[in-house]
């Protein structure tokens, strides 16, 4: 898994019959320093994130994994949105804080 940064959605009206109901989101991939790195990808979502969130990604066969995805052509997943993240005991991110008004 990877974590990431949803930074839109993506609508396509004309899809493989398969992904019909699949929502799809635009995610920007994060490295262990909680910098955003220049990749993006497309990957759907079963969990409802929403912009701005930071998710956990399942890419390759792990994304069609998940109920009722094994027949659909995805390569990335949005499997889980992320409460918090600690890395070498101090606070990376956190939800929280990310939508307290200042």
């Amino acid at each position: 898994m990877q974590i990431a940064k949803v930074r839109g959605t993506v609508v396509s009206t004309h899809k493989s019959r398969s992904l019909t109901g699949v929502k799809f989101l635009l995610v920007q991939y994060i490295n262990a320093e909680g910098e955003l790195m220049p990749k993006y990808e497309v990957a759907g979502d079963t969990v409802g994130a929403g912009v701005n969130e930071w998710v956990l990604v399942s890419r390759g066969g792990a994304a069609r994994v998940e109920s009722g995805q094994g027949e659909k052509p995805l390569d990335a997943m949005v499997v889980g949105i992320i409460d918090t993240i600690n890395v070498d005991n101090r606070l990376l991110y956190s939800k929280k804080d990310e939508y307290r008004p200042n």
